[in-house]
């Protein structure tokens, strides 16, 4: 039974703590503008408090039906603010009827329907008269009558949601540090990432009366520290706010916005200086983050100093400076450079002039650098590397490179390679952590290597492979440009793996601190990519065996590295586009010549389509959970003799045509027709499963069949576990 006071309250069929609008939001809405104004802000993460500030601020005001799902909200974000545009926002709220479970009848209720003790506490500790009783809701849940107790609760007003929201939207911000200080009565203390001076709310010309950081919400900001024409700025109201600020403030809010501009003047400065700006996203989200008005500029170095590798020369200007070197068409460095400046002269001169200043003796330190590294050669540092520790568990740099270079000597004969060549690179590839450069400036690792290598009259195969040997070190990077590189960045890779797993260094949920997901990635693009004829657990027997001095800590398991790549190239497969099931079919193998692998899922892929297909694997499935039941081997010698039942011998007959088709096709390389040439066996098979039983009380007879299906599971499954495929 259900009973209610009223036709309204029957409805509000809740569950426990559930609230429903009683009525719509107001039609009154107007928009929202909120801005925190800061000192200056971590440009490098800028673009994401910003986001998070807005996207937080709009969830919450959401969350209390102060706008709803056709509100829109546009994120600012400037050097010293953080600001968030919400539109169709409402003063207050709907009002909202409350579902409360109380507690089962019989407990609430005595037997002449009066109210327990026990729900009279309940009611008191909602805040509800024990008048209310006569109006409770009673409704069952199927095993027993509950009481629940309906009530009315005002909507949030704009004041009090909007400061639940800025709090929460603060709380919210990414900010790994904080500082810590005080207000301006020289006793409060407060914690944010920069002090907080200013705080804007206004829902459409109307203040919002919020605070926060010791800050009451007023209309009034400020705008560029040099340009702005009016100090504070007044804003009329919430959408005159990016208006108001560009005008009156000089300051472009919108960081989208800003970077557009900046994107814009870099291509036009460049076009003016005969260049093309280095395009790098990173640099640019930064300089967005770092002025309020930009201004692009041109600057020009002397040409003395292009005699200095262009790598070191970009590094120096982007890392330090902020600067946009420019390229010619050739992709050459030119002495000219793209300056964003944060504010706008009439004459620019003194501007490009001070910039010009400062970035020269950068460039001449670099200058200084690479000089002083070219007087003493790679090989006269090698022997250094024995003071530089690499693992303490591992030992130096020099032990390392030693373990490399064995390695390297011994796969290079595997690809056609000089051993010594091979190992020389090897030896050569570390030595470069030792110069000026590099301990300046450790992005050029590998890069200054090859400049130096050169300039020591190696040869051009030794000097690429000493650069090339960190490749690929990221997502999409290209892989080394040849076969000694190849080896010696398959050698560096291995060693990392196997000396890290072998000392318990085995990545967790989310920590890989020493690379070691990259590197496997690395290892499996360069076997898969360039289709090498190495087998993968050779390599890792091979490189296992370069450990033989660590110590009693070193302790390598095979399995658990082989597993560890086969789940990256799993994964890395999945992302590619092939399937779970073509995936596990073709991995569950596990290959030893991944260059095979593409090949293996195009040939399951293909033997997917035949309308055999189906049958097959679910017979596959079947044979191997046969064979996995028996106790013992199973000898693969069938007895022909012993075929009694025409099903058999026409599935012997069969499997023995149809396995020399297969190997032969794989044996070519042929995976797809190798494959293919299965789907001769589903009639025998079929057959074989209806009239023939396997596990007959004769021993000889059983144990012929179960030859028979070894024989069978082996032909089915070279190329990939066919079972898999089975739904």
């Amino acid at each position: 039974m259900k009973t209610s006071v009223s036709e309204a309250s029957a409805k509000a069929n809740a569950p426990e703590g559930r609230v429903k609008a009683d009525r719509p939001a107001g039609a009154n809405t107007k928009n929202l503008l909120v801005e925190l104004f800061v000192e200056e802000l971590p440009p490098k993460a800028l673009k994401k408090l910003g986001d998070v500030f807005s996207q937080t601020l709009a969830a919450t005001l959401k969350a209390q039906g102060l706008c709803g799902n056709s509100s829109v909200t546009t994120s600012f974000a400037s050097p010293r603010r953080l600001a968030a545009h919400v539109s169709a926002v409402t003063a207050q709220a709907a009002d909202k009827s409350i579902a409360q479970k109380l507690m089962p009848a019989s407990v609430g209720l005595d037997a002449n329907g009066n109210a327990t003790p026990a729900l009279l506490k309940k009611l008191a500790a909602l805040g509800a008269e024990a008048s209310v009783v006569a109006k409770l809701r009673r409704e069952s849940d199927g095993k027993a009558d509950l009481l629940y107790f309906d009530s009315m609760a005002k909507g949030a007003t704009l004041a009090e949601g909007l400061q639940k929201a800025i709090e929460a939207a603060l709380a919210a911000l990414p900010i790994p540090k904080v500082m810590t200080y005080q207000l301006a009565d020289g006793w409060t203390t407060v914690n944010f990432v920069r002090p907080a001076h200013g705080l804007v709310a206004l829902h459409g010309a109307e203040v919002v009366s919020v605070e926060v950081l010791g800050l009451k919400a007023g209309r009034e900001t400020r705008g560029h520290r040099f340009e702005a024409s009016a100090d504070p700025i007044v804003l009329q109201d919430a959408d005159s706010y990016a208006k108001q600020l560009e005008q009156d403030g000089a300051v472009v809010a919108s960081f989208a916005a800003r970077r557009d501009e900046i994107s814009h003047q870099l291509q036009k400065a460049a076009a003016k200086a005969g260049g093309q700006a280095i395009a790098d996203d990173a640099l640019l989200d930064e300089v967005t983050a770092l002025v309020e008005r930009p201004n692009v500029l041109i600057g020009q170095f002397e040409e003395a100093f292009l005699e200095v590798p262009q790598e070191c020369l970009i590094l120096t200007m982007k890392a330090n400076q902020k600067y946009f070197p420019l390229l010619d068409a050739k992709g050459k460095l030119t002495n000219k450079f793209l300056i964003v400046s944060n504010i706008r002269p009439g004459d620019p001169s003194d501007v490009i002039g001070g910039n010009e200043r400062v970035v020269r003796p950068r460039l001449a330190d670099a200058k200084f650098f690479y000089d002083q590294d070219r007087k003493k050669s790679l090989a006269d540092r090698i022997p250094s590397l024995a003071k530089v520790v690499y693992h303490n568990k591992l030992g130096t740099q020099g032990e390392r490179t030693q373990r490399v270079a064995e390695l390297a000597r011994s796969i290079a004969p595997q690809l056609g390679i000089d051993r010594d060549q091979a190992g020389e690179a090897a030896m050569m590839a570390k030595a470069d952590l030792l110069t000026d450069m590099v301990g300046e400036f450790p992005e050029l690792q590998g890069i200054m290597g090859r400049y130096y290598a050169l300039h020591d009259g190696l040869s051009v195969e030794i000097a690429d492979a000493i650069e090339d040997h960190y490749k690929p070190r990221f997502a999409g990077d290209s892989l080394p440009r040849g076969q000694v590189g190849i080896v010696v960045a398959l050698a560096d890779k291995l060693e990392t793996l196997v000396g890290l797993f072998g000392i318990g260094q085995i990545p967790t949920g989310d920590k890989d601190p020493f690379a070691l997901r990259r590197h496997a990635l690395g290892v499996i693009r360069m076997l898969s990519e360039r289709d090498l004829p190495l087998e993968l657990n050779r390599l890792l027997e091979d490189a296992s065996g370069v450990f033989r001095n660590v110590g009693k800590d070193f302790r390598f398991e095979l399995d658990a590295l082989t597993d560890f790549i086969y789940e990256r190239l799993a994964g890395s497969l999945r992302e590619q586009g092939y399937s779970a099931q073509e995936v596990d079919a073709v991995i569950s193998l596990r290959p030893q010549r991944l260059g095979d692998i593409p090949k293996r899922l195009a040939a399951v892929r293909a033997f997917a389509t035949l309308p055999e297909a189906a049958s097959l694997a679910a017979a596959n499935k079947r044979v191997g959970n046969i064979l996995k039941k028996v106790d013992g081997a199973i000898s693969v010698q069938v007895d022909v003799n012993l075929l009694n039942d025409s099903a058999e011998v026409a599935l012997n007959w069969s499997l023995e045509n149809v396995r020399q088709q297969a190997d032969i096709a794989f044996d070519a390389g042929d995976y797809t027709a190798s494959l293919k040439s299965l789907a001769a066996l589903k009639v025998p098979v079929d057959a074989f499963f209806t009239d023939v039983m396997v596990n007959v009380d004769d021993d000889k007879l059983r144990n012929n069949r179960l030859a028979l299906l070894a024989n069978l599971h082996a032909a089915m499954n070279r190329v990939a576990d066919l079972s898999k495929l089975s739904t």
